[in-house]
């Protein structure tokens, strides 16, 4: 069997209870953190709250040689973590592929989202949502600046009225601890990024979505490109048609400036 469980989005702690169960009744435990990482938390502590060993893999370890983890799980119960949700990941998906594919039993244990917490702390509905993008780091996409189909993303779904979710490029090696040569992109560098596009149109920054002490801010992309969000991880959205109930919310939880929401 081999079950995939998402850790959800901060800490040891923000698994679900499913999953935990799911982790401590495991033969053999997996992880991988270049997709994304729990920044409240490092593979040691993961360790030691949970009672199990946790072999980490990085993206060749998963893409290009998974024979370990579909060995395991052929053999036993192994478990494979990820931050989030399970199945956010293509790379995921194609793991459960190969061991349905070898005859192995799946399972999934779903876990929080960036997604879903970005529309529960901005207040922005869920269904309005459209395409998600991913914003890099200038020059790791082979130029300078927003690469061209984020902008044309963002463009799409403004002219449909949806919101755009962006998330933040990140770097890390082996996500074993905070020294493991990670690199985050934060709000402020996104947005002063996004700025050069669209530098008066309203965005939120969401800052540790899942934490004790998320922070959601909104303003004009040129505005948020000077505050400091403090610890990562960080995310922007960027509205398009603002329902009057948004608008509400955006005002209240985010601090948005009525100058840029409609009117009542």
């Amino acid at each position: 069997m081999l079950t995939f469980v998402g850790l959800g989005l901060y800490d040891e702690r923000s698994i679900t209870v499913e999953g935990r169960d799911a982790l401590r009744a495991a033969d053999h435990a997996f992880a991988e953190f270049y997709t994304s990482r729990l920044v409240g938390t490092s593979v040691d502590a993961l360790e030691s709250h949970h009672g199990i060993d946790i072999e980490i893999r990085d993206r060749a370890g998963v893409e290009r040689n998974p024979d370990p983890i579909l060995d395991a799980a052929e053999a036993g119960d192994a478990v494979f973590l990820t931050a989030g949700d399970a199945m956010i990941s293509t790379t995921h998906v194609d793991l459960r592929l190969r061991a349905v594919d070898r005859g192995i039993d799946t399972r999934v244990v779903h876990g929080v989202t960036a997604q879903s917490a970005a529309s529960g702390l901005t207040g922005l509905q869920n269904y309005r949502f459209g395409k998600a993008v991913t914003l890099p780091f200038p020059r790791a996409h082979g130029g300078d600046g927003v690469p061209n189909s984020v902008v044309d993303s963002v463009a799409a779904n403004r002219e449909r009225g949806l919101h755009t979710l962006v998330y933040l490029d990140i770097k890390v090696d082996d996500g074993r601890g905070p020294d493991a040569g990670e690199r985050f992109m934060t709000a402020d560098v996104a947005a002063d990024l996004l700025a050069a596009e669209w530098p008066d149109r309203l965005a939120v920054a969401v800052a540790r979505a899942g934490s004790p002490d998320p922070l959601v801010v909104a303003d004009r992309l040129a505005a948020l490109a000077d505050r400091d969000f403090g610890d990562p991880l960080h995310l922007l959205v960027i509205p398009g048609e603002i329902h009057h109930v948004e608008a509400d919310a955006l005002r209240t939880l985010a601090e948005a400036p009525a100058s840029l929401l409609p009117e009542r």
